[in-house]
């Protein structure tokens, strides 16, 4: 499986983003479709996933914020970033979960800052 994450950059506190992640396959052999973040020092934390069945899921610090939404037909998955601040500043990783296996992609940066 290969997931290609792209749409990173540097955006101004307030601002907006979109981030996509095209799968080598379909979106839907997977249990789950998610967004994840890192920062330097931190683990790796769950920033959005949307289930197989369309169940959404975000994390506390970004709900009401960011939108996870996916087009089957197209193999992508989307992170709509809105209102971003300099905490949001991470690399972001598109993530497909099959059961409890997750498959990774590469991470995009993102950079919140004036």
């Amino acid at each position: 499986v290969q997931l290609q994450a792209s749409g990173g950059g540097l955006v101004q506190p307030g601002g907006s983003l979109e981030l996509s992640c095209l799968a080598s396959e379909s979106i839907f052999s997977f249990t789950a479709m998610a967004w994840y973040r890192k920062t330097p020092g931190n683990q790796r934390e769950l920033v959005a996933e949307i289930s197989i069945s369309g169940e959404l899921t975000y994390s506390g610090s970004v709900k009401g914020r960011f939108i996870i939404s996916r087009d089957g037909a197209k193999n992508s998955v989307y992170l709509q970033m809105n209102n971003v601040s300099p905490e949001d500043t991470a690399v972001y990783y598109c993530s497909a979960r099959l059961l409890s296996f997750n498959y990774w992609g590469q991470g995009t940066q993102v950079t919140v800052s004036s």
